[in-house]
C-alpha cells in the first residue's frame, strides 16, 4: 500500500517577490493621474461644483418647466424622429460600404507600411473633426436638410477620401484574424484578392457586424443633434423649442427622442448577440478544421 506525499506546509509556500518596476510603473500611472487632474482643476473651474448644492433651487424651478409635457403634435414630432432615424442608417450604410476597403488598406497585415501609415493617419485627422463642424460645412454646400446630416455623418465615420470611425475598427478586426485560413489559400497560388476574400472576409464579418450595429446606435444620437445647424431631423425642432420657452413641447420632443433612442439601443444589442454568437461559431469551425 503506497502513500501520497504529504502536502507542504503554508511555511514552505514562498510568495513571489514584488515586481519593483511594476510597483514603480503604477506609482508613475495614478501620480500623474492626480498631477494631470490638480493641473486642470482651475481652469476647468471645478471649484463651482458648489453652485450645483447652493443653486440648485434655480435648476429645479427651470426642470419644472418639463414636468407636464404637450403631446398634440406628436405625430410631427415622430416624423421628424423617424426622419433621424434614417439620416443615422444612410450615414452609418455609406461609411460602411466604403470604410471596407479602406480597412483593408489600413491593416499593417494586408497592406504595406507606405500605405498603412498614411491612410491611418488621415483617419485620425477625419475622427478628430466632429460631426457637427461637418454638418455646417455640407449645410453650406449643398443647404439647408437631411442630405447635409447624411453626408455629416458619413465623412465622420468615414472620411471624404479617407478613413474615419468605422475604417479604424473594422481595420483592427482584420489585423486580429487567425493567419492559417489566409496562408492555406495563398499556398494554392490566388490573388491577395482571393486570400481577402475567403480567408480574411469570412473571419472578421461577424465582428464588422457588430460594430456597425454599434456605429448605428451612436449616429443615431449624434443625428438627433444635427439639426441644430440645420441639417435636418428632430434636432431642428428641439433647438426652436428650446429657443422659444416652450418648455412642455421640449419635454414631449425628449421622451420621444429617449424613447427611440432606447428601442435601437434594445435592437441593436439582440442583433449584435447574433453576430457575436454566429463568430464564435465560426471560430469553432475553423478550430476543427
Amino acid at each position: 500500500m503506497t502513500t501520497s506525499p504529504a502536502a507542504p506546509s503554508p511555511e514552505t509556500i514562498a510568495l513571489p517577490p514584488k515586481d519593483l518596476s511594476h510597483t514603480l510603473y503604477g506609482y508613475v500611472v495614478w501620480g500623474g493621474l492626480a498631477i494631470a487632474l490638480l493641473w486642470s482643476w482651475a481652469p476647468a473651474e471645478m471649484d463651482r461644483i458648489t453652485y450645483l448644492f447652493t443653486d440648485g433651487s434655480n435648476m429645479a424651478e427651470y426642470a419644472s418647466g418639463f414636468l407636464h409635457p404637450n403631446f398634440h403634435e406628436w405625430n410631427y414630432y415622430v416624423e421628424a424622429m423617424v426622419l433621424t432615424v434614417q439620416i443615422a442608417l444612410w450615414g452609418t450604410v455609406l461609411a460602411i460600404v466604403f470604410g471596407i476597403s479602406f480597412a483593408i488598406l489600413s491593416s499593417s497585415n494586408v497592406a504595406s507600411v507606405w500605405i498603412v501609415q498614411p491612410v491611418r493617419r488621415l483617419m485620425d485627422a477625419c475622427r478628430a473633426i466632429n460631426e457637427l463642424v461637418f454638418a455646417v460645412l455640407f449645410v453650406v454646400a449643398v443647404g439647408l436638410g437631411p442630405f447635409a446630416g447624411v453626408m455629416a455623418l458619413f465623412v465622420h465615420n468615414l472620411g471624404i477620401i479617407n478613413l474615419g470611425i468605422i475604417a479604424k475598427l473594422f481595420s483592427e478586426a482584420v489585423e486580429a484574424t487567425d493567419p492559417y485560413p489566409v496562408g492555406g489559400i495563398r499556398a494554392t497560388g490566388t490573388s491577395k484578392l482571393h486570400e481577402i476574400i475567403y480567408g480574411i472576409i469570412p473571419q472578421v464579418a461577424p465582428l464588422w457586424i457588430s460594430f456597425s450595429l454599434y456605429r448605428f446606435e451612436m449616429n443615431v444620437r449624434s443625428a438627433t443633434v444635427l439639426g441644430v445647424v440645420g441639417a435636418g431631423g428632430i434636432g431642428q425642432i428641439l433647438f426652436e423649442s428650446i429657443c422659444g420657452f416652450y418648455y412642455a413641447e421640449t419635454a414631449a420632443i425628449l421622451i420621444i427622442v429617449v424613447i427611440t433612442v432606447t428601442v435601437v439601443d434594445l435592437l441593436s444589442q439582440q442583433l449584435r448577440k447574433l453576430a457575436i454568437r454566429m463568430r464564435n461559431v465560426c471560430e469553432c469551425n475553423s478550430r476543427l478544421h
